[in-house]
């Protein structure tokens, strides 16, 4: 079993600050270099802050959640992906790598001081209640999130199963805020969901959790059943999939690969670089795939797409991918918590960062776009984020097009997908790619 649960790759979970002990520092006995003077000097400075805030503050204020919030404030400031969790926010990030959680059900980060939706979950309240990508959250329950940290707007969206919370949404193409009522329940998600279309196999992970390989596996076992031996090939859709578990990007991308190379880690240091390779044995037999992804597919999605195709594993359509290519690693901190930390940069089997460029797909095909819905089917991409980790080289790229449509009858990357599966010579109005076909 590969290790590393502990390395996550998705957008912002739901998590919030945590405690820990103050540590007033003094300097070491003997010889010391300025940098480190100054740095005890700074710690030291932040300890005569402390103090004064403590002692002069109006009111009296609560040492725990000072504490709290410059921790917070410390990893916040390094990137958009490094965070502090306590103790309740740890447990319920493992929940919720499980695959089992309590809330709303979507996937958020922080703008601006305003919380934006990065994507809802398939088939959670979120989604049914018609939460959509990018719309930024304003209030709760009438109440300004603005001013509130991440974590504490987060944790204001938890509660009871069955109990009400209206979020307040600013979304483009509409002139007023307005009001979305969303009842809270247990969010199970089923991270890969299958169907036969026709003599194509077509399996959808939204998130990579502890069960997507799993639910992989076991999409590939009845699609092979239900189609039997003429399956033409596999669409693999990663559109909007935020991300998740590394080990589980990895084991995904190994399932459809026979050999070399998935993705390598490189850390501030070189020895902490690591690769990660395949084993032999490709589950599909080497039927052909096509792999969806769009603006809204980042991290892990990134990474099961650049290696396949890099590869040249798999064709990938669609549109430009968000652009993570960083890992959060969470390391424990007792019964503190732990800290979501960037630890290090990833890159695909050729040796390329994607970090605030994203995957560009083999056939970009633009999908149509109701008239009511174009003014927000632009997301911005990791590029997009303040604090963001620069890309070691070439131009940084924006987000792209994150629209898919409900009915599948309406989805021409889909249907693009099959019809190259199909070997049928695709000529779309919508690709910069004219007639291009997949033998079997």
């Amino acid at each position: 079993m590969r290790k590393s649960i502990l390395t996550t790759l998705g957008a912002l979970f739901l998590g919030a600050a945590a405690t820990a002990v103050l540590m007033y520092s003094v300097a070491p006995q003997g010889p010391a270099n300025a940098a480190n003077t100054d740095t005890y000097k700074q710690l030291n400075l932040f300890g005569d802050v402390f103090d004064r805030v403590r002692s002069d503050y109006v009111e009296a204020p609560d040492d725990s959640k000072l504490i709290d919030a410059a921790i917070s404030g410390m990893l916040t400031s390094l990137d958009p992906h490094s965070s502090y969790l306590n103790a309740k926010s740890f447990r319920d990030m493992q929940v919720q790598t499980r695959g089992e959680f309590g809330g709303l059900g979507i996937e958020v980060t922080m703008e601006n001081g305003i919380v934006k939706v990065v994507t809802p979950i398939d088939d959670t309240p979120a989604d049914r209640a018609g939460v959509k990508p990018g719309d930024l959250i304003t209030h709760l329950d009438k109440e300004k999130i603005q001013g509130l940290t991440l974590a504490q707007a987060v944790e204001k969206m938890r509660g009871r199963v069955k109990t009400p919370l209206v979020l307040t949404v600013v979304r483009k193409g509409r002139d007023e805020p307005f009001d979305i009522t969303v009842i809270r329940d247990v969010i199970r998600i089923k991270s890969v969901r299958f169907r036969p279309e026709d003599d194509v196999g077509y399996i959808r992970i939204t998130t990579f959790t502890e069960q997507t390989q799993k639910g992989v596996e076991k999409a590939i076992v009845e699609l092979k059943k239900k189609i039997g031996p003429d399956i033409k090939g596999y669409v693999v859709d990663l559109r909007n999939n935020p991300g998740g578990l590394l080990d589980q990007a990895i084991s995904v991308s190994d399932t459809f690969l026979d050999r070399g190379e998935i993705v390598s880690t490189r850390g501030r240091n070189i020895e902490e670089t690591q690769r990660y390779n395949a084993r032999s044995g490709d589950r599909v037999e080497g039927k052909p795939i096509v792999v969806l992804i769009n603006g809204g597919s980042a991290s892990a999605s990134e990474i099961v797409a650049g290696a396949l195709q890099d590869h040249k594993r798999a064709k990938v359509i669609g549109t430009r991918s968000f652009g993570k290519g960083s890992v959060q690693t969470i390391i424990p901190l007792g019964d503190s918590g732990a800290i979501r930390l960037t630890t290090a940069r990833y890159y695909t089997p050729s040796g390329q960062s994607i970090q605030a460029k994203g995957i560009t797909p083999d056939v970009v095909v633009d999908q149509e776009v109701p008239e009511d819905q174009k003014a927000r089917t632009t997301l911005k991409g990791e590029a997009d984020l303040p604090g963001h980790l620069k890309s070691e080289e070439g131009e940084e790229k924006k987000g792209s097009s994150a629209f898919v449509p409900k009915d599948k009858a309406d989805d021409k990357q889909l249907a693009f997908a099959l019809a190259m599966l199909r070997g049928v010579k695709v000529n779309s109005e919508n690709s910069t790619e004219k007639k291009t076909t997949i033998a079997n």
